[in-house]
């Protein structure tokens, strides 16, 4: 396989193997000087913006847009001049709160409450008035009636606030990026993680980071850590292409101000690209533009051909080097500096991003710990060569959709009150790819606009895994500063370099100023050891973790900072210290995502949910059945590993400050796996009454009849009321609700005996999900993959239908009075059908073309219930009188 010309070094540190990748050619020379310049721009309430600061706080934070209007006659109206009115209105505030009106949220809260009322009194109904002769029955009921009345409580109270917010780009600009001044925007790090080049096509991957580096963001700001934790020579050649590929495609962005800026999801959109372009150049230079990335896709879909024949002796660098991750499960840390360094411009002589691949050491016997062992490696990278003060992570199919996302997050981030207790903001999720009808709720509609809205008035919203701006020091295991607290900044002493060895770390000239720890712990602090404990040994990374405001120290040498760089990501380096326990992404569970959040609000953090008009980022979702359901596996093990782990809600982080429907919020996120079995009984008891001839209601008197259709009409209320007020369309609602029955009776329910395999130490293993890079649409919407997953719904289908078989027909032979009962049976099974309907057109596929083995299952199933049905015997007319055999003549 080609590669771009390297010059390679093999290093060895504490009997640790790393290699070092420097780009040799001209463009990238001192990485040291553009870093110092990075630095001196690094974001600080010192400085020229503290006043502003300060002066903004007079200002309220939930101020209308009419006062903002009255401010400006009124400036107006004075003669006051246009520097002095943009001075003022920088001082505005960056975001706003706009609160869900009251005649849509008060109807919908007291509705809430009056379905509670109307549990209460059905319950009493329901356990006083025991049906005898389907006792059994009856008892299973009402307890799975009770456990989903509970798991409806304990997800609907946490919707009790919801909220959105606003914000001002304009004021922000104003702010930091004043004309004739330095930017005094923060820089932001951008982690994308991949994990296999063949699950996760590196076309995917490449436009992921070509719509990061054009962001639309100071270039000196942003720098992008891309971890291969493959160590795939596809993918590291892949980067290469792509920086040769950004020198064109950023100028051409940025000139035109397209939207988004991937080019794969640029190029094939389906709307007139000439609208609002009135750029003379704008045409010829989209064609020659589509030409050069036609080209880019040739160059990497060759690469991939070329990696499907692994050579004997491995693959080999164009200068003869063999490449170090040739082993994929055993290989030395690697580090290179694509684009960033001293000298690399585009096309037109600008400057551009940094893009640095980054692959950690991987060594036999270490436990890795996944995607969170791999993202905290990145934490660790950029601490040492860029220390962003903010950083944000992205799946690597999950690009920027809107250039000014950065900015969206800086809004919140950079507010001098609420940004300096903010964890991190949270986008939603939006996906590209997914079928009109949405069969099997890829979008998660009702989850990102409406739970997460709720949450946004808590205490914040989850973090979700990707799409996320996060305060690096929330990472570092730090609690948020607190308003009794002495107003210090972090400091640190500059870390003196003598040729290739570290200088002892100079720990009396740190400042008091670390927030986070006790009084017990203050005392000891000045022990380097302390920190070693904490973070690991790597003085450079403690000096990195206590810059508060991000930047590096200067006079820092190159050389020095890609040995240490290789360092952290060597694989002993978390031993016997804190990460994943509570620094950076938390290990113990699959779904680190919620482990992570929870961590942190519990530390006393807050999150924001940020949803602009045109969605921050985009990705692709799983499109057939299979691969959606054990997305949801995956997700569902996570949630029960988090439940049998020390971080359960439940019983974690009591001592902290989780506000209580915060902490019923997270408790939803780990237990709702466990509603899978009474709603798999559930599912089943209107086929067994049907088959049996008994009912889990007893007669009805008036009263209970107005109870029940009161519950029936609360229930009704509270679906349209929400939806009213989260504008929420009817179809996302019943997709919803449908694979909320699907993924419960088949995903969940597996998870929650994976979750008990784990606890008894029999392990599971997840397999990257395939990404597609299919260009036909849909195209694997029909494909059929089978997994025991479709085992339970398949089986409850057929139960039910041949359930309902049974009920009509033993209503046929037993006359006009039994239709009536009848119709109560039938109505359960066919609600039951109804939701799994999308997993039976999955099931089926396209049309005509029934896998065989749905045939094979069916017809095993469909023979025991024959069995069954014949046992039950429900043709025959019933026996009325006594037995003849046993008494005789003389009865």
């Amino acid at each position: 396989m080609a590669s771009i010309a390297l010059t390679t070094g093999s290093h060895s540190r504490n009997g640790h193997r790393f290699s070092v990748f420097d780009d040799s050619d001209e463009e990238n020379g001192d990485f040291s000087q553009q870093q110092q310049k990075h630095n001196n721009h690094a974001f600080s309430l010192d400085g020229s913006a503290s006043k502003d600061f300060e002066e903004q706080k007079s200002f309220s934070y939930n101020a209308e847009k009419e006062k903002g209007k009255q401010v400006k006659r009124s400036l107006m109206s004075n003669d006051i001049g246009e520097d002095d009115y943009l001075l003022a209105e920088s001082r505005q505030p960056l975001w706003r709160k706009v609160p869900i009106a009251s005649s849509l949220i008060n109807p919908y809260r007291i509705v809430i409450v009056m379905r509670l009322v109307v549990l209460v009194f059905f319950f009493h109904f329901r356990i006083t008035t025991p049906v005898h002769d389907a006792f059994a029955l009856w008892i299973i009921s009402v307890v799975c009636e009770i456990w989903l009345s509970l798991s409806w409580i304990v997800d609907q109270f946490p919707k009790w606030f919801p909220m959105t917010r606003e914000t001002y780009l304009e004021r922000l600009s104003m702010r930091f990026e004043r004309e004739g001044e330095p930017n005094l925007l923060a820089s932001v790090d951008v982690f994308v993680t991949t994990a296999d080049p063949l699950k996760e096509p590196p076309i995917i991957t490449a436009n992921t980071v070509l719509s990061i580096l054009s962001v639309d963001y100071p270039v000196d700001k942003v720098s992008c850590y891309v971890s291969d934790d493959s160590a795939s020579m596809l993918l590291f050649d892949t980067l290469s292409q792509t920086s040769q590929f950004a020198r064109i495609w950023i100028p051409f962005c940025k000139k035109h101000n397209i939207e988004p800026r991937a080019p794969e999801s640029y190029f094939s959109q389906k709307v007139d690209y000439l609208k609002d372009k009135v750029h003379p150049t704008f045409v010829k230079d989209r064609r020659a533009m589509k030409r050069e990335y036609e080209e880019f896709k040739v160059k990497i879909n060759v690469l991939v051909a070329k990696s499907q024949k692994k050579p004997e002796e491995g693959w080999v660098l164009q200068d003869g080097t063999p490449w170090p991750g040739n082993n994929t499960d055993d290989h030395p840390g690697m580090i290179q500096v694509c684009l960033g360094s001293a000298g690399a411009l585009d096309n037109e002589g600008k400057e551009l991003p940094r893009l640095v691949y980054v692959s950690r050491e991987k060594c036999s016997g270490y436990q890795h710990h996944n995607k969170a062992g791999a993202i905290n490696s990145l934490l660790r990278v950029s601490a040492v060569l860029s220390n962003a003060p903010f950083v944000l992570n992205l799946d690597c199919d999950q690009y920027i959709n809107n250039s000014k996302a950065l900015r969206e997050a800086m809004c919140f981030l950079m507010d001098p009150l609420l940004g300096k207790k903010t964890a991190y903001v949270q986008f939603p999720r939006r996906f590209d790819g997914i079928d009109g009808n949405d069969r099997y709720a890829n979008h998660n509609t009702v989850f990102f606009d409406i739970n997460m809205k709720c949450l946004d008035g808590i205490q914040g919203p989850v973090y979700v895994g990707t799409g996320c701006v996060f305060n690096r020091q929330a990472l570092y295991g730090y609690k948020p500063p607190s308003e009794k607290r002495r107003k210090t900044s972090f400091s640190c002493c500059c870390c003196c370099w003598s040729g290739d060895s570290r200088s002892a770390f100079d720990v009396e000239k740190i400042d008091d100023g670390l927030e986070d720890y006790d009084e017990q712990e203050e005392s000891s602090f000045m022990s380097i050891k302390v920190f070693e404990k904490k973070f690991g040994e790597s003085p450079v990374f403690i000096a990195s973790a206590l810059m508060e405001d991000g930047g590096l120290p200067k006079g820092t040498n190159t050389r020095i900072l890609m040995k240490e760089a290789i360092h952290v990501i060597s694989v002993g380096y978390e031993e016997k210290t804190e990460w994943g326990k509570e620094i950076g992404w938390l290990y113990g569970s699959v779904t680190e995502d919620i482990l992570t959040g929870f961590n942190m609000h519990c530390r006393g953090w807050k999150s924001v949910y940020c949803m602009p008009k045109r969605a921050a980022f985009k990705g692709s979702a799983p499109i057939n059945l299979s691969d959606r359901l054990h997305q949801v596996l995956k997700w569902a093990v996570g949630s029960t590993q988090i439940f049998f782990s020390g971080y359960c809600p439940l019983w974690y982080g009591y001592s902290g400050k989780l506000k209580w429907l915060q902490r019923l919020a997270y408790t939803n996120t780990i237990v709702y796996p466990f509603s899978s079995i009474p709603l798999l009984v559930y599912c089943t008891i209107p086929a067994i009454c049907l088959l049996t001839g008994k009912f889990i209601l007893p007669t009805m008197t008036n009263l209970a009849s107005i109870w029940l259709m009161a519950l029936f009409i609360s229930i009704i209320l509270t679906c349209v009321l929400e939806l009213r007020w989260s504008k929420v369309n009817i179809q996302d609602w019943w997709r919803n609700e449908q694979f909320w029955v699907i993924g419960g009776v088949s995903a969940h329910l597996f998870a929650v005996f994976q979750g008990l395999l784990k606890v008894a130490g029999l392990g599971t293993n997840f397999t990257v999900r395939t990404k597609s890079a299919d260009d036909a649409a849909f195209g694997q919407l029909h494909l059929f993959k089978w997994t025991t997953l479709l085992i339970p719904p398949t089986s409850i289908v057929i139960l039910n239908m041949v359930g309902i078989v049974a009920g009509v027909s033993e209503a046929i032979n037993s006359g006009y009075n039994a239709w009536g009962l009848l119709f109560g049976k039938v109505f359960f099974s066919f609600w039951v059908i109804v939701h799994l309907y999308p997993f039976l057109k999955g099931l089926l596929g396209r049309q005509n073309r029934t896998p065989i083995i749905v045939v094979l299952w069916a017809t095993l199933l469909a023979l025991i219930f024959s069995m069954i049905w014949v046992r039950i015997d429900v043709f025959l007319p019933k026996k009325i009188g006594p037995v003849l055999a046993q008494c005789g003549v003389e009865c």
